[in-house]
């Protein structure tokens, strides 16, 4: 009798190291899945790609003008839907010219908008205001608004997308 409680006691012990030792593994595995893309992340070794959008056709502007595009962020998930979108203030300058502001303010992240009658950017978080040409006005922005490179290539305007500063 005392013989099969020792054959036992020998699978058990061989059970739980086998557990303890799968559980290190899977472990390590998982710590891993995360620990490698959040390292190169923070080390900035993921860079996101830069592509020119077309946000309209050349006619399509009134020179003067600032209007609202959006376009198709710079890498969008397949998942992303909607969120994939961004957005930015493009103003016609004259008949090639064309300069794209970003949307968020330098402050804290907030979005912009244009007040076409008062020739401004206005920040509704904080008071911060933009002059038109994106040079901060009043209020607590730091620096001015980010531009994004514009082309007018083929009859069409084109921006060329980055990731979306961080304020």
């Amino acid at each position: 009798m005392s013989e099969p409680v020792a054959i036992q006691g020998c699978k058990e012990t061989g059970r739980r190291r086998f557990l303890t030792r799968l559980s290190i593994i899977l472990g390590s595995v998982s710590a891993a899945f995360v620990a490698i893309p959040s390292i190169g992340f923070l080390l900035g070794l993921r860079k996101s790609p830069r592509v020119w959008r077309t946000v309209g056709k050349l006619d399509d502007f009134k020179i003067g003008s600032t209007v609202n595009v959006s376009f198709e962020d710079t890498s969008p998930l397949p998942w992303s839907g909607v969120t994939a979108q961004t957005a930015a203030w493009l103003r016609r300058e004259n008949d090639q010219q064309f300069i794209a502001f970003s949307t968020i303010c330098t402050h804290l992240g907030c979005p912009v908008r244009w007040l076409a009658d008062a020739d401004l950017f206005m920040c509704p978080c904080h008071g911060g205001v933009f002059y038109g040409d994106g040079r901060v006005a009043s209020g607590p922005p730091p620096k001015p608004l980010n531009q994004y490179p514009v082309r007018v290539y083929e009859g069409r305007v084109q921006i060329l997308t980055s990731p979306a500063p961080i304020a």
